[in-house]
């Protein structure tokens, strides 16, 4: 039997749509493209989306920061995008294939003079290892394509705890899928779900004195996915201590 020529645009328009329900966008758009740091990535550590140590929270030196115009106030941090290098064959590598990085610091605009990360301009300013793999190091700011994609990470979701008694932070990070979090709660072993509010980056806050309780979190990410770990932390949890969930995005 004949396939109906109908078919294939309603194929076309469901795969479109759940990839658009998982907040991953299948078009390319344009930016440009910097590094910052050298071959080491020491320089690409910490950063304005509150992450440490990124080998330790396995980013790595995969990472990128944003310009204004992608940072959005630092709700974009921990999202997925790959990259390749156009229309500069001087300095795009032949035959690079498109790298993929998590959103992990901000690029500042410099209100001073024009540059790179000033809005409304789109800007990723790359590990020297992510920005050397698709051109070359003296390229300076390279024309490049880019798209949202899934986050890919292993084992559940991390939940950083610092502070004092009065005042909890938590960073939520190894986040799959869509990967950058919109909004936390948490939940005490006598208490109710607590929302928190974001502090900077993907650091937590709430001012409830939770010690001395098991701690489960809810977690929803920017494409609306709500998940729920629970007793993710026991109830003799320490300040600077890191609990994994069992499960993930």
């Amino acid at each position: 039997m004949a396939m109906s020529h109908s078919f294939i645009p309603l194929v076309f328009f469901i795969l479109q749509l759940i990839h658009a329900i998982a907040g991953i966008d299948l078009n390319w758009y344009d930016a440009h493209a910097t590094f910052y740091g050298g071959p080491s990535g020491a320089g690409t550590m910490q950063g304005a989306c509150s992450y440490g140590d990124l080998y330790k929270q396995g980013y790595g030196l995969a990472n990128t920061a944003l310009s204004t115009a992608l940072f959005n106030n630092g709700a974009t941090c921990g999202a997925c995008f790959q990259l390749f290098c156009v229309n500069d064959p001087q300095w795009c590598i032949k035959g690079a294939k498109p790298i993929t990085v998590t959103a992990t610091n901000f690029c500042p605009p410099n209100s001073a003079q024009p540059g790179a990360c000033n809005p409304p301009l789109k800007h990723f300013d790359l590990s020297y290892k992510m920005f050397t793999t698709i051109t070359y190091e003296k390229g300076g700011i390279i024309p490049v394509k880019y798209r949202r994609v899934s986050c890919v990470k292993q084992g559940g979701v991390r939940f950083e705890i610092n502070g004092n008694p009065n005042f909890l932070f938590v960073l939520v990070f190894n986040v799959a899928n869509a990967g950058d979090v919109s909004r936390v709660s948490v939940k005490g072993s006598k208490t109710g779900w607590i929302p928190m509010k974001r502090n900077f980056g993907q650091k937590w806050n709430t001012g409830v004195n939770l010690v001395g309780q098991a701690l489960s979190f809810q977690v929803t990410t920017s494409d609306g996915k709500t998940l729920e770990f629970y007793s993710v932390s026991p109830y003799n949890w320490q300040f600077g201590q890191t609990y994994q969930s069992q499960g993930n995005f």
